[in-house]
């Protein structure tokens, strides 16, 4: 049957349709068999990794063990004290069943501190002893060297046994010169209070891969073991995934260990043979494993010369004095072959179904219809402000077809509308905005494209900001007088006449020109439709041009906020030299563990979730967390000694001795003057001379401040405390009116005064007075609910109080002035407008410094208390703060120094051990450290052990 010009054969559609969606789901079908399939072949290629790489690692600690616990049980057999060959011979069956109980080492041996030297060795199969022959039968062979009493060359002696310990030949060796005390394993072993272990290398009599370790007995000879891991090379051999498959074993040091090609791995030079390289291996896919940025722990898709690979980089028990790790590559050609035999058969199968299933469709077509009865219900749901229904039947009849396809263009304009009504009202973002809008009037239009030209900040040209199908659009125009005066008819008159284009200028409230609206009509558009389409588009610029305005001055008034408090936090950073940075880098730590606390999907965090708006709050909050330092005195915040205030007032001490070092001169020659012993006199001053720099190096030393200061030194600076001095000149001259008031109480004393050689005076107090801060719990004027313990005074600059501080270089009254800064944050953000959204960064930016068990400051809250943005920005300051090299008062800590204290305050209740687990498992502290921390700090770290011991204390329950 022929249809009309616009219809369509009901047969044709039906089977046409049921064919593509067959096709659409046999390929959809086909496509997830497949990925299943590969995702399934990538998982089973995973588990089997792991399952070699958990085999590897249990046959290293096989070969650790053993081998440690026999050396330590050495270390206290009757060997380690015998005093010669014949002695240490007794000690053989002992020595015998060591080596026959652990078929991995193939030495034991031991050094004794005079020089002496007693070695057994297993003999393997094709094991050559240099030019010596070795007897027939041997299994074992013992190398004796004793050094001789009267000074003579050592006695050298190597005995050959059989299986059951029976003496085949014993050879004497007058040439064969060894000394034990001149090995590495020796010297490390002696000064190493534990048991040593070399890193894998090639034994030079039996050519396997293997190890060295040794343990300083108390008697003082050293035990060594040489235990062989060329075993694991086999494992790597026979547990190949594919045949293509390339697995190597690598050291600490990325020595290869073992490989599938044993040749490969020893390497020959001058030196000898040494063990291969990662490059010397030649395995360009193994290679560029370790130039990832990350070790592959699942496996990752690699294209190494043209061809892909799967990849995987796994840790290994510790082989030699480091962990070591397992590279496998599989060649995803081989580990997907037979998925994809199975994609195309089933490929060939849908053609076939298809073709029969097109005979079954035009059947059906045939008793299909009623296409105005389905218009018909979809004009009723248009009708019913239903706009999500879709419009529109396809229909032999030409009347029907044409009805259809105005309903659907109307309910597509209402649903533009609706979408660009909605843009307008919700969508923060000014880009996103315009692009949106300007998407829905091009598809309203029936155009091309479009585009939103912007002027830019200067007023020099127009932007293009917003747009859709665009490229054929300049990316800025020069405003020109022209433009600026009738834009829209200008910037008509700049594009092509190829197409209809409606332009229309936008002006914000002040009508000043904000910039110029750009939509492209169909040429098949009517001229009444363009009509109205321009009266609808006059009507939307006002208020387009209303919300551009409103998100730019938002965006601007949010960048003002956080360029005024990033000039803050620098400013904070810059007043001190040796805190630069620590407001930069807080935040940046903080937001990395607050996306990984996001990103949790199990225990305590899995239902932690912030929206953009409480990010944003977390992020002005971090980076104001210290605002209160910028009161907080430079002379504390530096101080990098005990006498420290603005200058160091070790000086006038230098001096104070430097007078009385003068004084015992002066005696010296008044008594030769006066005619007494002079020797007695030379004496007498010596004594004292040495003594006054004895008591300034104690002085000095005390200045300097450490972890702790013990009691003798302190009852010796009382001592030196009270020698005293003569003071010629008067202390009231000169004086700035502060001290003057200082000294007010004071008496004078008559000149010249004697004065103690370190003194604490009355002078040195200064009263709180006026400026008393409203930290007391009880305190009317402390509407904060501060609770922390005020000092008595002010400052105390006592000279012998500042040099017998315990800890540290400040003094109780200094580290309150350091505390105060988080009082004086809240304080200082109490009093700031913030808007509703960010209502919370005052107490969030004061909170850091709070604790679990209730113990922190300035409000001493309780875990229940703290959010976990709260717990989150204490960890960052905590871990910053120990990790940063820029303090005077303490050393920089390396990673595994910082965690280790962190791990304490965790089990203190000072910090949350959920988020310190996190911090660890996520690698954040990691990713902190290699863009902040020096080389020397970035030391390893066991994350499972310290989770491990987190949950021993019961913090953790996963």
């Amino acid at each position: 049957m022929k249809g009309s010009r616009n219809g369509v054969s009901l047969q044709w559609l039906i089977a046409s349709t049921i064919v593509l969606c067959l096709l659409a789901m046999l390929s959809i079908t086909a496509w997830q068999g497949y990925r299943s399939s590969q995702t399934l072949l990538i998982e089973t290629a995973n588990d089997s990794a792991q399952q070699l790489g958990a085999l590897l690692n249990e046959r290293a600690e096989r070969l650790l063990d053993p081998a440690e616990g026999a050396l330590r049980i050495l270390t206290f057999d009757p060997l380690v004290q015998s005093q010669n060959l014949e002695q240490r011979l007794q000690r053989l069956p002992v020595m015998f069943e060591t080596l026959r109980s652990n078929h991995t080492l193939s030495a034991v041996y031991i050094g004794y501190a005079n020089g002496d030297f007693f070695l057994l060795r297993r003999l393997h199969e094709g094991v050559r002893l240099g030019r010596q022959k070795i007897p027939l039968n041997s299994v074992f062979v013992v190398q004796s060297i004793e050094q001789s009493a009267a000074g003579e060359n050592p006695v050298a002696r190597w005995l050959f046994y059989d299986n059951q310990g029976g003496l085949l030949e014993s050879r004497r060796l007058p040439d064969y010169d060894f000394d034990p005390r001149n090995r590495p394993w020796y010297q490390e072993a002696v000064v190493s209070p534990g048991l040593i272990l070399t890193e894998p290398y090639v034994f030079f009599t039996t050519g396997q891969v293997g190890i060295t370790m040794a343990k300083h007995s108390a008697s003082g000879a050293v035990i060594g073991l040489d235990a062989s891991v060329s075993d694991l090379g086999g494992e790597v051999t026979e547990l190949r995934l594919t045949p293509g498959t390339e697995t190597v074993l690598l050291s600490g040091d990325d020595t290869v260990i073992a490989y599938t090609d044993l040749q490969r791995v020893f390497q020959r030079d001058s030196q000898g043979v040494h063990l291969a390289s990662l490059e010397e291996l030649g395995v360009p896919v193994l290679q560029q494993i370790q130039f990832l940025p990350e070790p592959p722990r699942q496996p990752k898709l690699l294209s190494v010369n043209g061809e892909d690979w799967y990849v995987l980089s796994l840790p290994l028990s510790r082989i030699g004095d480091s962990e070591g790790h397992i590279l496998i590559a599989i060649p995803e050609a081989e580990m997907l072959a037979g998925v994809r035999d199975s994609l195309q058969r089933q490929a060939l199968w849908a053609l076939v179904v298809a073709a029969v299933l097109l005979l079954i469709g035009w059947a059906l077509g045939q008793r299909l219809g009623q296409p105005l009865k389905l218009l018909g219900d979809q004009v009723n749901q248009l009708a019913s402000l239903d706009f999500n229904t879709p419009i529109g039947v396809r229909s032999r009849i030409r009347e029907v077809n044409s009805l259809s396809k105005m309903a659907a263009q109307m309910a597509k304009a209402i649903g533009n509308f609706q979408t660009i009504t909605h843009t307008l009202n919700h969508e923060t973002q000014l880009e996103r905005m315009l692009d949106v809008v300007l998407a829905q009037l091009v598809e309203i239009a029936g155009g091309r494209g479009g585009a939103v030209y912007l002027c830019d900040e200067d007023g020099e040209v127009l932007r293009r900001t917003g747009s859709s199908h665009a490229e054929h659009y300049p990316a800025q125009l020069p405003l020109t007088d022209a433009l600026y005066d009738a834009p829209a008819r200008t910037l008509a008159a700049l594009l092509d006449d190829e197409h209809r284009y409606l332009t229309l200028a936008l002006h914000d409230r002040q009508h000043v020109l904000q910039g110029v609206l750009v939509v492209e009509v169909s040429p098949l558009l009517p001229e009444d439709s363009v009509r109205s389409l321009r009266r609808f588009l006059g009507s939307l610029a006002g208020t387009l041009a209303v919300a551009i305005e409103t998100r730019e001055l938002f965006a601007d008034q949010q960048i003002l906020l956080e360029s005024i408090i990033r000039l803050l936090a620098t400013a904070i950073d810059a007043k001190s030299p040796y805190t630069g940075g620590h407001c930069d880098r807080v935040p940046q730590l903080a937001e990395m563990l607050l996306k990984e606390a996001e990103a949790t999907q199990q225990g305590p965090l899995a239902g932690f979730q912030l929206d953009e708006q409480q990010r944003y709050e977390f992020r002005i909050a971090a980076w104001l967390h210290d605002c209160g330092k910028i009161t907080s005195p430079e002379y504390v915040v530096d101080k990098a000694t005990k006498l420290e205030t603005l200058y160091n007032r070790i000086h006038e001490i230098r001096t104070r001795f430097e007078v009385l070092w003068r004084d015992a001169d002066i005696r010296y020659w008044q008594g030769r003057a006066a005619g007494e012993d002079e020797s007695l006199l030379q004496r007498q001053r010596e004594l004292e001379q040495d003594r006054l720099r004895d008591d300034f190096a104690l002085v000095a030393q005390a200045n300097t401040g450490g972890e702790f200061m013990a009691d003798t030194d302190v009852q010796r600076l009382e001592t030196i405390a009270q020698q005293s001095w003569l003071r010629h000149f008067d202390n009231r001259l000169g004086l700035s009116g502060e001290e003057e008031r200082q000294l007010s109480g004071v008496p004078i004393a008559p000149l010249p005064a004697e004065e103690k050689l370190l003194a604490d005076r009355p002078e040195h107090l200064f009263a709180w007075g006026e400026r008393k801060p409203p930290v007391v719990a009880g305190d009317p004027a402390n509407r904060w609910g501060f609770d922390m313990q005020l000092p008595e005074h002010s400052k105390n600059l006592g000279e012998l109080y500042n040099l017998c501080i315990a800890r540290g270089t400040l003094t109780a009254e200094e580290r309150f002035k350091i505390n105060d800064h988080i009082v004086q944050t809240l304080i200082m953000l109490s009093t700031l407008p913030f808007p509703k959204s960010l209502a919370k960064v005052p107490a969030l930016a004061a909170t850091h410094h709070e604790k679990l068990d209730g113990t922190g400051y300035p409000r001493r809250l309780s875990g229940d208390h703290l959010s976990v943005e709260d717990r989150i920005l204490a960890i960052a300051d905590i871990f910053e703060a120990l990790t940063a090299a820029d303090r005077p008062y303490k050393k920089a800590k390396t990673l595994s120094e910082s965690v280790r204290i962190m791990l304490f305050m965790a089990r203190d209740q000072h910090i949350d051990a959920t988020l310190l687990a996190l911090f660890l498992r996520s690698g954040a502290y990691r990713d902190y450290a290699e863009r902040f921390l020096v080389p020397e700090q970035r030391d390893e770290i066991d994350v499972e052990a310290c989770v491990g011991q987190l949950r021993d204390w019961g913090l953790l329950h996963d």
